[in-house]
């Protein structure tokens, strides 16, 4: 039997409950798992100033993947200065480690506004706004300037573009949907829209559309089941996976990988919600975002057939996990193998 060695990093808040939940759940399936933790995070950050430096970095990349629970202060401190652990140490993977897909996948739970439906976010991970392109002009004074760039490589698009329609090809529903705002956001609207027509001739069963991103906004509210890939950049991703979130059911479901698919770095798995501070070690933190986010890593390893059983077994229980509680929530997925 394989044994994966897993880079653990717990973080900050409700993390390290969530994250070792989930591998708990893993090892019930049978996989076999070797894990390392790291101290990564805002608490590490407070404590000796340490984000994240490059022999760490390496380190992080010999491993099969990594599970990340939740980064970052709790709401109000303001120690730590805005954007030190989302560029230090998020996106510095995201960036070093080449994990140039974020794949979020959705699944409407009884009650949502999107109950029933199941579609996925593909999402550019390494470029546009979030690249760091920009700088300021006359720095607090009244005649500041500050810009701030999107990049958007054809090699980073079209890369992007082809894992989303392969992701399209397997669905039941044969459909990918850019989300751009190509009416004034020319430049890049145009070459995301050229790079989706060009590959989309290579996959004649899948079907193409388009909406700009204010629509999306109000499509997902009002008709979810019109989706069944997004595919979009990083910036507009990072939103509408937020939305995605609330409207099937809560962001506390939504899962997320950061991945590689060419396998050049350990690919990254974690749960979209934050580190919630005020129930830290309370035992009421919700952990199937974090189960589900194991499930994608599973996946990613080859691990079909006990991916697929934990996919089941997560819609399954969702409609409860908010009012379980950590250990009955972890009880109930197990159960149920």
């Amino acid at each position: 039997m394989v044994t994966y060695r897993v880079a653990v990093i717990g973080g900050d808040g409700i993390g390290p409950e969530v994250t070792a939940a989930a591998l708990e759940v893993v090892e019930a399936l049978g996989v076999k798992l070797d894990t390392t933790d790291f101290d990564l995070g805002a608490a590490r950050y407070l404590r000796d100033g340490f984000v994240l430096d490059e022999p760490t970095l390496e380190s992080l990349r010999t491993f099969d993947a990594i599970m990340l629970g939740a980064i970052g202060p709790a709401i109000g401190d303001t120690r730590i200065p805005g954007g030190t652990l989302e560029r230090g140490l998020l996106l510095k993977m995201r960036f070093a480690l080449d994990l140039y897909i974020n794949y979020r996948p959705f699944f409407g739970v009884a009650g949502s506004l999107a109950q029933g439906c199941d579609f996925a976010i593909v999402r550019e991970n390494t470029e546009g706004p979030y690249a760091g392109e920009g700088g300021t002009l006359r720095y607090g004074t009244v005649n500041e300037v500050a810009t701030q760039g999107s990049v958007n490589t054809r090699f980073g698009v079209e890369r992007c573009v082809r894992y989303a329609f392969e992701r399209a090809s397997t669905r039941e529903v044969k459909k990918v949907t850019l989300v751009h705002k190509t009416n004034v956001l020319t430049y890049a609207g145009d070459l995301w829209n050229r790079v989706v027509q060009e590959v989309s001739v290579e996959y004649p069963n899948v079907e193409v559309d388009y909406n700009h991103v204010d629509a999306a906004c109000i499509y997902l509210v009002e008709q979810p089941e019109r989706y069944s890939i997004i595919v979009t950049d990083n910036l507009f991703g990072d939103i509408l996976s937020d939305l995605a979130g609330s409207v099937t059911g809560g962001i506390g479901y939504a899962a997320s990988a950061n991945l590689n698919p060419a396998r050049t770095g350990a690919s990254l798995f974690e749960p979209v919600h934050g580190a919630a501070h005020d129930i830290a070690g309370l035992g009421q933190a919700n952990p199937l975002a974090a189960i589900s986010s194991a499930m994608l890593m599973l996946e990613h390893l080859g691990e079909f057939e006990a991916a697929t059983k934990l996919s089941q077994v997560v819609r399954d229980c969702k409609p409860e996990g908010s009012v379980l509680g950590t250990r009955a929530v972890i009880d109930a997925v197990k159960e149920r193998f």
